[in-house]
């Protein structure tokens, strides 16, 4: 996959001011006015910055945290992730591997085989159905 490399002025063309205060600015939404929160259409999660496949609908779940939840991305090669020390925590953050957007965090506390809960803002996601 390519990466996706644009100028801060680029992605405030491109992304809506909520857009780019996550995906750009790693901001989060506040829990439960995003789009996607309960969403479980059939189709895919795509990156709201490069279109990158993300998710999958079959990995959405209602986790009650306020954000869309996912047990696993699509391909682990979708997303990158790192340590998130900011206010006072230790979390693993969420980005996509094409673009760097911020996406959200991961936590092991889901339900899935692995135990994980991607929790995702809706602002960093489109929906493609199926």
């Amino acid at each position: 996959m390519d990466k996706i490399n644009l100028t801060d002025e680029e992605w405030r063309d491109k992304l809506s001011a909520e857009q780019y205060h996550v995906l750009r600015q790693a901001g989060t939404e506040r829990a439960f006015t995003g789009e996607y929160d309960h969403k479980f259409d059939d189709g895919s999660y795509l990156c709201a910055g490069c279109g990158a496949e993300l998710f999958e609908s079959e990995q959405k779940y209602n986790s009650g945290c306020g954000w869309p939840a996912f047990t696993a991305p699509a391909e682990a090669s979708s997303i990158d992730e790192h340590v998130d020390t900011s206010y006072g925590m230790r979390r693993v953050e969420v980005r996509c591997s094409r673009c760097d957007g911020h996406l959200g965090h991961v936590f092991p506390d889901g339900p899935g085989p692995d135990g994980l809960r991607y929790c995702i803002n809706s602002a960093s996601l489109d929906f493609k159905p199926r």
